[in-house]
C-alpha cells in the first residue's frame, strides 16, 4: 500500500484508540452518497473487504456497527440542503483499517458536533436513540473526533478486537 494507505489515513491519525496508525497492515476506504440507500453500499463494501482480509467471521458485528455509524452521519449530520449528488466532494466517507489483532471501522462526516445518545423521555423508545447503544455493545471500543486542518466534520470510529482462529498462525 506504501503511501497512498498513509496519506489517507492522515486525517483519523489524531483520534484513533491508542494503536500504531503508521502500522496498518491494510486499509481500505469508500465515499457514501448523502442518500439512505448508502447503508446498503457500506455493508457490501464491508463485506467484500472483511472476505479480502479473510475476517467474514465478524462480519455480523462489524456491519451491524458500519449501518448504525452510517446511519447516524446520514440522519444527523447532514444538513437538509447536502445535495444528493455530490460526487466531487462526497459528505460521509467509510474507512477500515486493520492491524494484526485489531480492526476499525470510522465513519467521517461534515458535522462538527459530538455524537450523542439520547437520554429525553420521549426519544427513549425512538429507534435513532439505540444506534450508539448498538455500537457499543458489539464493538470493543468506540469514540470520535473533530478533523483539523482542511477537512471539517469529526470521525466517529469502532474498534474490534481480531482473535487470530486456531490453525492460523503466522510463520516467521
Amino acid at each position: 500500500m506504501g503511501t497512498n494507505g498513509s496519506t489517507m489515513l492522515e486525517p483519523l491519525r489524531q483520534g484513533l484508540p491508542p494503536i500504531d496508525a503508521a502500522s496498518v497492515s491494510s486499509s481500505a476506504s469508500c465515499a457514501l452518497p448523502a442518500r439512505y440507500e448508502a447503508v446498503r453500499g457500506a455493508r457490501k463494501f464491508t463485506s467484500a473487504t472483511l472476505a479480502q482480509w479473510d475476517l467474514t467471521d465478524r462480519f455480523d458485528d462489524v456491519a451491524l456497527v458500519v449501518s448504525e455509524l452510517v446511519t447516524n452521519a446520514l440522519r444527523h449530520a447532514l444538513p437538509a440542503d447536502t445535495p444528493r449528488e455530490a460526487p466531487h466532494d462526497p459528505p460521509v466517507r467509510l474507512h477500515l483499517m486493520r492491524w494484526a489483532s485489531r480492526l476499525v471501522c470510522a465513519v467521517r462526516d461534515p458535522s462538527p458536533d459530538s455524537p450523542a445518545a439520547r437520554e429525553s423521555d420521549e426519544d427513549f423508545s425512538a429507534e435513532s436513540g439505540r444506534g450508539l447503544f448498538l455500537v457499543e455493545s458489539f464493538s470493543d471500543s468506540w469514540g470520535w473526533h473533530p478533523l483539523a486542518g482542511t477537512l471539517h466534520g469529526k470521525v466517529v470510529w469502532a474498534l474490534f478486537r481480531l482473535s487470530d482462529a486456531p490453525g492460523t498462525q503466522r510463520t516467521p
